[in-house]
């Protein structure tokens, strides 16, 4: 999967390299990719302050998730893809857990001083690590969210 300047997310065949679909529900560039650990769904974060959420075999459009003030600049599932951790540019900083589910923000976490441009789990999913525009790292034990 890729992302567009002109507000599109394209998938890719990549053995053969054929364009499979093209989803077009933005309004500006999509800056971040991630298919769930199942490979059914395709999380898009963007320019628009807001992530979607896609079926990866029909091309459905299953869901907004809206919340951050600016870009949505990462996007990654935890390990189980029942939760999606996003983290927000500049005038945000703020990383958001959404129930993949309902669509619902579990948490919203602050701590960085700029925007939050990395995001990674633990292979078990009970922390997360992510890297900011301010220069730091910080680790967030997350099972009071779980």
């Amino acid at each position: 999967a890729s992302g567009g300047d002109d507000g599109t997310a394209h998938l890719w065949d990549v053995h053969t390299g054929e364009l499979k679909r093209v989803l077009e529900e933005y309004k500006s560039r999509v800056i971040s990719v991630q298919f769930s650990p199942d490979g059914k769904t395709l999380a898009c974060g963007s320019r628009d302050n807001m992530v979607r959420l896609w079926d990866v075999e029909t091309g459905a459009h299953l869901s907004a998730l809206t919340g951050h003030t600016d870009g949505v600049i990462c996007v990654v599932f935890s390990p189980d893809g029942r939760t999606l951790a996003s983290g927000g540019d500049s005038d945000d900083k703020t990383i958001r857990l959404w129930d993949v589910q309902s669509g619902d923000c579990r948490a919203e976490l602050k701590g960085h001083d700029g925007g939050v441009w990395f995001i990674a789990y633990s292979p078990d999913g009970r922390t997360l690590a992510s890297g900011g525009l301010d220069g730091t790292i910080l680790l967030w034990d997350l099972n009071e969210w779980s």
